[in-house]
C-alpha cells in the first residue's frame, strides 16, 4: 500500500475505561467482578471499548493512505516534541482535544468524535469516516482553522503552565488555600478552595458549573426572601441563566473564585473578574504545602505552589488552532 505524502500526521489517543480497570484489576476478569459487584453494568464499559478501538483502528488504517502515522498515548503528551509541519489528529473526547493543544506550538488539530452516540463532542467536528476529505485538504491549507486563547501561568521560579480550558490555582485536597491575590489596583487576603481561571473554551466547563451554581443560590436566596433587596423581582430577572457566552478567541480570561471564606484575617469581595493583557492577575501563596497549579483537569501535570511562590496569570503568547 503506497500513501499519497510523506507529511507526519501524530494520531493522539487515550485508554479507555476498560483499559484502566485491567490496569488496575490486573485481568479483564477481575474488573469485571468489580464492576459487577458494585451493581453497574459492565457491558456498557465493553461497549464503549470496542467502539473506541475500533475507530482507533480504522483511523490508523486511514491515515496510513494519506501520510506518516505516529500513534501517540496521551500519557506521553507532556514529553513528546512535536514538529512544526506535524498535523495532529486526537481521537476524543473533548478533554483530550485539550490536553493536546496546549503542548503544541501553532500545529492544526482535528478532532475526531470516536462514538458519536456516545460524546456530544463540542471539539470533535469529524468523524473517522470524514478524514480521508479533511487530511487532504489541511495539508493543502485549505481548510478553516478556528484560534483558541489559551492561558499562562507563569511562576517566580521561572516554571510555566499553559491552559486551553482553565487553569485550578489552590490545595491538593480539601482543605483551605490562603494567598494574597492582587489585580489591578486592588488585593486581598483570601482563604478559599481555590482560583478557576476560563479561556473561551473552557466557558461551557467548569466555568459554566460556577456561574449555575452561583446563578442557583442567588435567586433561592431571593426567592426565600433571605436577602431584602429592592424591586425584587427585577433582580430576579436580571439574573443570567447561563454563563457569559465568551469567544474562543477572547482576548480576556475570566477568574473564579471558589466558596471564599470572610473571616477576621481574610475577605470575600474580590471574587470574580476579568484577566486582560494590561491588568494580569497576581497571586501570591501562604501555603505551607500542598498547595499546586494544574490545567485542563491533569493533576498529575502541576505546579507547586507553597508560601512565598508568586503566580502571575495572563494570556498566553501563543494560541491553539482547532481544524473546523
Amino acid at each position: 500500500m503506497k500513501r499519497t505524502t510523506d507529511n507526519k500526521i501524530v494520531l493522539i489517543v487515550r485508554p479507555t475505561r476498560t483499559d484502566e480497570l485491567k490496569a488496575r484489576f490486573n485481568t479483564l476478569g477481575q474488573a469485571r467482578f468489580y464492576i459487577e459487584h458494585q451493581g453497574a453494568d459492565f457491558s456498557d464499559y465493553l461497549q464503549e471499548d470496542e467502539h473506541y478501538k475500533t475507530a482507533m483502528v480504522n483511523a490508523q488504517t486511514l491515515l496510513s493512505n494519506l501520510g506518516r502515522v505516529h500513534l501517540l498515548q496521551r500519557k506521553f503528551l507532556p514529553n513528546f516534541v512535536f514538529g512544526p509541519q506535524d498535523i495532529v489528529v486526537v481521537l476524543g473526547q473533548d478533554g483530550l482535544v485539550a490536553n493536546t493543544v496546549k503542548y503544541l506550538n501553532g500545529q492544526p488539530v482535528i478532532g475526531v468524535n470516536p462514538d458519536p452516540q456516545r460524546w456530544e463532542g463540542i471539539l470533535l467536528p469529524f468523524q473517522v469516516t470524514d478524514l480521508p476529505k479533511i487530511i487532504p485538504e489541511v495539508f493543502a491549507q485549505r481548510r478553516r482553522v478556528k484560534a483558541v486563547t489559551m492561558a499562562k501561568a507563569t511562576l517566580n521560579n521561572g516554571q510555566v503552565l499553559y491552559a486551553v480550558n482553565d487553569l485550578f490555582i489552590g490545595p491538593k485536597s480539601h482543605i483551605s488555600a490562603r494567598y494574597l491575590i492582587k489585580t489591578g489596583n486592588r488585593e486581598e487576603q483570601q482563604s478559599s478552595s481555590g482560583i478557576i481561571v476560563s479561556t473561551g473554551l473552557g466557558a461551557t466547563g467548569w466555568f459554566k458549573s460556577l456561574m449555575a451554581g452561583a446563578t442557583g443560590i442567588t435567586q433561592a436566596l431571593l426567592a426565600q426572601s433571605m436577602v431584602k433587596v429592592d424591586n425584587f423581582q427585577k433582580v430576579v430577572n436580571s439574573l443570567p441563566l447561563t454563563c457569559p457566552q465568551v469567544p474562543w478567541d477572547a482576548d480576556y480570561l475570566y477568574f473564579t473564585v471558589r466558596e471564599p471564606f470572610p473571616s477576621t484575617i481574610s475577605t470575600a469581595n474580590l471574587v470574580f473578574g476579568k484577566i486582560t493583557p494590561p491588568q494580569p492577575l497576581l497571586i501570591i501563596s501562604q501555603m505551607p504545602e500542598h498547595g499546586v497549579i494544574f490545567s485542563d483537569g491533569i493533576e498529575e501535570d502541576f505546579l507547586e505552589f507553597n508560601s512565598g511562590t508568586r503566580a502571575t496569570i495572563e494570556l498566553a503568547e501563543k494560541r491553539g488552532y482547532l481544524v473546523v
